[in-house]
């Protein structure tokens, strides 16, 4: 697949070592997306990196969130409003939210992985009649690193929403939860016979939410994870860069 000419149209800084690209294609053309997909990132002369979609699927522009961990991602850190990249996309499994329709969501997150989680955010508030009870249980390293802060605090406001934060090393001016993310799931107010559960984060605390989701009954099919790997070509074609 040919990458995509787009152009940054607005970049904004997050967190000290996290920032988001608003991108629009070239050629105008809306892009297609569900929620949990990701897109390959080219940049000129740098190469190319699988960076998950944190937009709403139903509103441009398309934009990604981006933690500046190597080479291309500090490249893409550098490029301003204006600046050129290519796309190839989008790639991956979605998030089962057409499936999750009548069933009770819990959305569990660790540090950058609310970035993947909040397309399927956006779409489940947008048609928040179509689903049970909806909790979105959050946890950064300190309060500094808590990403979309003001979208936490925005779902927090609704009525129909439990939002809960929690840190693993608190400062003088938080004044909410210290600890792991999956105490807070002991928190949480769910039917787990009827509960389908989304889980983005460090892999070993999505392992221990998995825990603690089996240990309160809900079922191991209902339970789904975004896994990340190292690869070049977005579709696993030989799967030699695995290792």
């Amino acid at each position: 697949m040919t990458p995509r000419p787009f152009r940054i149209i607005r970049r904004r800084r997050e967190l000290a070592d996290t920032f988001s690209l608003e991108l629009e294609a070239e050629d105008g053309a809306p892009f297609a997306f569900s929620p949990g997909q990701f897109n390959m990132l080219y940049v000129f002369g740098a190469g190319e990196v699988p960076i998950s979609i944190s937009s709403d699927p139903a509103t441009p522009p398309l934009v990604h969130t981006i933690r500046t961990v190597g080479s291309v991602t500090e490249r893409l850190q550098s490029l301003k409003k204006g600046d050129r990249i290519g796309l190839r996309g989008p790639f991956g499994s979605a998030w089962p939210v057409a499936d999750m329709r009548g069933h009770d969501v819990l959305i569990i997150a660790g540090g950058i992985g609310l970035a993947p989680l909040r397309p399927s955010i956006h779409h489940i508030l947008a048609n928040r009649a179509d689903y049970g009870r909806v909790a979105i249980l959050y946890g950064a390293r300190s309060p500094s690193d808590i990403l979309f802060e003001k979208y936490l605090m925005k779902w927090r406001s609704r009525f129909d929403t439990y939002v809960d934060v929690t840190v693993d090393r608190a400062d003088a001016r938080w004044g909410g939860k210290v600890g792991v993310v999956p105490k807070l799931i002991d928190l949480a107010t769910f039917s787990p016979e009827d509960t389908v559960a989304l889980i983005c984060g460090p892999e070993i605390m999505m392992q221990f939410c998995v825990r603690s989701l089996l240990a309160a009954n809900v079922a191991r099919e209902n339970i789904y994870l975004s896994m990340e790997r190292s690869m070049k070509c977005a579709v696993g074609f030989c799967g030699h860069c695995q290792f």
